[in-house]
């Protein structure tokens, strides 16, 4: 059964990510480190134990729709309920509207532990979340008087409608129609798929934002606006008052995430209507200003780009505390030196060894690259001037990383757990394979980690003219030079191999800047993939690296410096190989193009 990592997840916080630092200068008011470690304790205490168990129901009832109303899997409303009173769903949320007004590291800190108990649970306050932040940032004074305290509270939640059956990443060709009232309102028709949590028994409300288009609107992105369309309409006093006409015309059925609906949704064709033909529509609100719609949108993709990653770290610790569970419990063979009766633990055999610490140092690596997002996001909305333009900077840079690298690793952990299994790795009843089943997908929402290659690459690196990511990469060097300087034997070749990773990821970032700079996109883009990996790879290295100094300085445990040292010496001499894929690998990609025709 899973139990919450509290321990690491502070560590990696506090000494990898930076929380500590800004605590301790007081940057984030009169939050304390105590009042952090019993937030920490507690979400791992409700995930672990109220969670978890119910994490498994929901693999195996999956949601079940019947005449348009969604049932979610056996003790999953009471479960939201107790969630929803515990306060979390307003960690990050304003003062004004119920919520803690706390740091998002905090927040993504307890989305790890929510989706590492039950991932398909944990995409309903996901998807709430960035809804909240999205009418925080550009809904209007009604709308959030009307909407966001029950958001924040928990009692209504909300989705994002954007995908259609023939335009999924495109959002340039999206078809549903908007239709201006002459109250205000507008009618909303169109048919969206891929709605998690779109319809559902957990909440009294819940709060679709709906990216359509205006008869008049310009083609493509410029011509897509945003509206708020709730299920129930919202009275004045805050009352629910008559069905809107939206409703779930069907659940996909998936891969992994069995309990969370996977909704197609119909707007405006009749169903919830009157009868009358000018009465037809899904009523909604615009959100922000008309043919505007993508800016708004964005401000909830950003941040959920993040929660998927940290979905990626969850998975990723599941599977890995699964697997060293079974290892050490599992006999087979006799390992080098086992001197004890019978068979050894497959533990003990190097070859597994091996195995459960790539899938540690792959978890860990993880964990802080998405933490350091975090923190430079929550700097980025605690200082000003060009200190807040630096952090912004920052952020943009390592929110495709954190999504990509982390939802990856938790593909390629979850797998290795498999492997680790063996034969029973394959039988559902040991449970390793829903983590690989629930991990599949988060490489592809939100962006697939191919779209987040081309972002890193086309926009990122050539922030403030490159400026950002190359001071990012002099930060990485002043790590290896300590370890360097440490003159501890416990590390090994560590400090030597962490300075030719970062030479590899100096020199493929110099050439991708100086390529895109001669205009030469297709070639840049050729090496996006492996840049990304590249990256996440150096940066594992480097966190890992960070926090055994740490550790070491400060007489901690031995094994932070081991793990550290298996990246350097085992993991991270594929970066040269991905340097030389993002430089060399695109004039043999457009001559390899003619076997695809």
């Amino acid at each position: 059964m899973y139990k919450a990592p509290v321990e690491e997840i502070a560590f990696t916080l506090n000494h990898v990510a930076g929380l500590s630092d800004a605590l301790e200068i007081g940057r984030f008011g009169d939050l304390s480190a105590d009042l952090v470690e019993a937030i920490l304790e507690e979400a791992g205490r409700f995930a672990g134990n109220e969670m978890a168990p119910l994490g498994e129901i929901g693999d195996r009832q999956g949601a079940r729709l019947t005449d348009g109303k969604v049932t979610t899997p056996d003790g999953w409303p009471e479960l939201y309920r107790h969630w929803r009173e515990g306060g979390w769903n307003g960690l990050t949320a304003p003062e004004a509207y119920g919520g803690q007004n706390l740091p998002h590291m905090l927040n993504v800190a307890a989305l790890e532990m929510w989706n590492s108990a039950s991932m398909a649970f944990a995409l309903a306050p996901t998807l709430t979340m960035g809804a909240i932040d999205a009418l925080v940032a550009h809904g209007s004074e009604a709308q959030k008087e009307k909407y966001l305290a029950k958001m924040v509270s928990g009692e209504w939640t909300g989705t994002m409608n954007l995908t259609e059956p023939h335009a999924g990443s495109d959002l340039g060709v999206l078809k549903t129609r908007a239709e201006r009232g002459d109250d205000g309102s507008y009618r909303i028709f169109g048919q969206k798929i891929f709605i998690t949590w779109g319809e559902h028994d957990a909440a009294d409300n819940i709060i679709h934002l709906v990216l359509a288009r205006l008869p008049d609107a310009p083609a493509g992105t410029r011509g897509i606006s945003l509206f708020l369309v709730p299920k129930f309409l919202v009275g004045d006093d805050g009352s629910l008052e008559a069905r809107n006409d939206v409703f779930c015309h069907s659940i996909e059925h998936k891969l992994g995430i069995h309990g969370s609906p996977t909704c197609t949704m119909i707007y405006g064709d009749g169903k919830y209507s009157p009868g009358n033909e000018e009465d037809k529509g899904a009523i909604g609100w615009l959100i922000g200003e008309e043919n505007k719609g993508l800016a708004c949108m964005f401000t909830m993709m950003n941040n959920a780009r993040l929660a998927v990653g940290m979905q990626g770290v969850a998975i990723a610790e599941a599977a890995t505390q699964k697997a060293v569970a079974f290892a050490k419990e599992r006999t087979q063979g006799k390992a080098p030196g086992w001197s004890g009766e019978g068979m050894s633990p497959i533990i003990d055999h190097p070859d597994i060894a091996r195995t459960l610490i790539t899938m540690k140092a792959l978890t860990q690596g993880a964990r802080a690259i998405c933490y350091a997002c975090a923190h430079a996001t929550d700097m980025s909305h605690h200082t000003e001037g060009d200190e807040a333009r630096h952090w912004t900077e920052r952020a943009a840079l390592l929110t495709p990383i954190a999504k990509s690298f982390a939802t990856d690793a938790g593909v390629d952990v979850a797998s290795l757990g498999i492997q680790v299994h063996g034969g029973m790795g394959f039988i559902e009843e040991t449970g390793a394979a829903r983590y690989l089943r629930d991990a599949r997908i988060a490489p592809i929402y939100e962006g697939t980690n191919g779209i987040q290659a081309i972002d890193l690459v086309i926009r990122k690196l050539p922030l403030s003219s490159g400026d950002q990511v190359r001071g990012f990469i002099g930060e990485l060097k002043e790590i290896a030079d300590k370890v360097s300087a440490s003159n501890d034997m416990a590390f090994g070749e560590t400090g030597d191999r962490l300075r030719a990773a970062i030479a590899a990821l100096e020199t493929a970032t110099g050439w991708l800047l100086e390529t895109q700079g001669a205009g030469r996109t297709a070639d840049a883009l050729a090496g996006a993939t492996p840049y990304q990996r590249l990256f996440g790879l150096v940066l594992t290295g480097c966190y890992l690296a960070k926090g055994a100094i740490v550790a070491a300085d400060n007489g901690g445990p031995e094994k932070r410096v081991a793990l550290c040292r298996f990246m350097a010496e085992n993991l991270l001499a594929e970066t040269s190989a991905l340097k030389d894929r993002v430089i060399s690998g695109a004039e043999s990609l457009q001559a390899a193009r003619a076997i695809l025709a």
